[in-house]
């Protein structure tokens, strides 16, 4: 294939690779609570590896890792709001729902997202997207409707706790969005968030005897969770040098491609089968997700987006 025309597909084809990586995380996750590990141990290795991971690549970038007071305190508020009480939520909700329910519910951020930036001024309304927020609850109505749109096996009270995670990166897209970063890039941002996480985490892993001591050779979960950690640290890497090379526009779209791509991987390799409720539900949750994406200047894709990619 020509030069040109392979720099020309460059973009798309990192888009897909990005896309088919994070939405492999969801049905990872499944595997990980499989046979009994629990949130708090699983939350303190995730963030403890993806937080080394991306120490590592940040210096590799010849990025600095000594943080000022402000920018640690950043860090910890992310750490909160977009790792550690998000990360509670999914690993329980996905132990007791389908992983492509969860991938599914994880593309209602946008439309939560709406009314906080509404609320602090960040955002201005539009009739459109509040038809795009009316989807948005009409795509979780399908869901928990009879039949529960998968074999009836969904559940009403744990599609409320997934949906606590969306509440939380919806919260994190809009402080980060108002108060910033500090200074700090995206990958310096979750990097430093994420070793926080693993400070906080590792007390309460270890408070609650849920502290995960890997054994050798790695189980199944074991080797599912560092399959997960490995793919978000890359995929997170790939998708803010994918915003540098095409623009927060462009790279935006993965959010589409994570959320089908994690329906997929859990249909092909979980086993997974969805009535016509679910693919009613995951039809116009996107269709709400397209409707409700702000403007080109207030996208905030570097914490919006990698919400898909958090067990």
């Amino acid at each position: 294939m020509p030069l040109p025309v392979l720099a020309r597909l460059g973009p798309f084809l990192a888009l897909v690779a990005i896309g088919a990586a994070w939405g492999g995380t969801q049905p990872l996750s499944k595997i990980a609570v499989s046979e009994g590990y629990r949130h708090f141990g699983l939350i303190f290795w995730q963030t403890l590896l993806t937080g080394l991971l991306l120490a590592v690549i940040t210096l590799l970038r010849g990025r600095r890792l000594w943080l000022t007071r402000r920018q640690w305190l950043t860090c910890a508020v992310i750490a909160v709001v977009g790792s550690v009480v998000p990360g509670i939520a999914s690993y329980q909700a996905i132990a007791h729902l389908p992983s492509g329910v969860v991938s599914m519910l994880l593309s209602s951020v946008p439309m939560i997202s709406l009314p906080i930036a509404l609320a602090l001024g960040q955002d201005s309304f539009r009739p459109v997207r509040l038809l795009g927020l009316v989807l948005g609850l009409t795509g979780v109505a399908l869901l928990v409707l009879p039949e529960g749109g998968l074999r009836g096996d969904v559940s009403v009270f744990w599609v409320a706790v997934a949906l606590v995670s969306s509440v939380c990166y919806a919260f994190e897209a809009n402080i980060v969005a108002r108060w910033g970063t500090a200074g700090l890039d995206p990958v310096q941002v979750l990097a430093g968030a994420s070793l926080i996480g693993a400070a906080i985490s590792l007390p309460l892993a270890l408070g609650t005897g849920q502290f995960i001591s890997p054994p050798w050779p790695l189980g199944a979960p074991d080797r599912a969770l560092l399959a997960s950690t490995l793919l978000h640290a890359g995929a997170y890497t790939g998708y803010v040098a994918l915003v540098g090379l095409a623009g927060s526009v462009f790279a935006a779209q993965v959010s589409y491609l994570v959320t089908l791509f994690g329906v997929t991987w859990a249909m092909l390799f979980l086993g997974e089968g969805y009535s016509g409720w679910f693919w009613a539900a995951l039809a116009v949750m996107l269709l709400g997700m397209a409707l409700v994406q702000p403007r080109p200047k207030t996208l905030v894709p570097d914490v919006t987006l990698r919400q898909n990619a958090t067990g």
